[in-house]
Formats: C-alpha cells, structure tokens, sequence
C-alpha cells in the first residue's frame, strides 16, 4: 500500500500495509516494533483509534472514503484514544513525524 499526500506531492506511505478483517484492525499495530519512515498501517472501515498497549508514538490520518483527510494526530503517544469521527472511513497508522515532514 501507498499512501501520498496530493497537495505537495509527498509520499507518506510506501510500504504500508492494510488491516481489512476485523481481526487484523483490533490487533492493528500490537506488538509491532516501531514504525520506520515510509511504514504504515491502513485501517478499513474504523472512525476511531487508541494506543493502548503500544511502545512507541505514532502520526494518525483519519480519511473519507474518497481518501480525503477530515483530521489528523501528529505523535499520538501511547495511552491515548483519538475522537471518534463520524465520517471517516479509514484511518492510517504512520510513524511519529511524518505529517511534519511532508
């Protein structure tokens, strides 16, 4: 999976993977080590996102289903829950700095 940001032509993602199932979603990125530049973790069909259980912090987009950004979390720590939003229909894991940079 791969994952640009349209406006500045940057890529966010581009060894991404997808979390479909609702296995794969509840398990997300448990006990995954940290995430390295160009990493990421799609999540189908959710409209909000904690980190609890999680060792590291990540940036969050939540995304409509045109892949249009509606809200995002820069260095969500570990311990946290995000709002839930309603109209979101995915939401991508990346690891802690990438909105800056991008």
């Amino acid at each position: 999976m791969r994952a640009v940001n349209r406006t500045r032509q940057a890529v966010l993602v581009d060894k991404g993977n997808v979390a479909a199932s609702a296995w794969a979603r509840l398990v997300g990125l448990l006990g995954h080590r940290p995430l390295q530049p160009g990493e990421g973790l799609l999540l189908r069909s959710e409209k909000a996102i904690h980190t609890i259980g999680m060792g590291f912090p990540i940036d969050v987009l939540f995304l409509d289903k045109d892949g249009k950004v509606l809200h995002l979390h820069h260095c969500m720590v570990p311990l946290r829950a995000s709002p839930f939003i309603r109209q979101a229909a995915n939401v991508l894991e990346m690891p802690a700095g990438t909105l800056e940079r991008t």
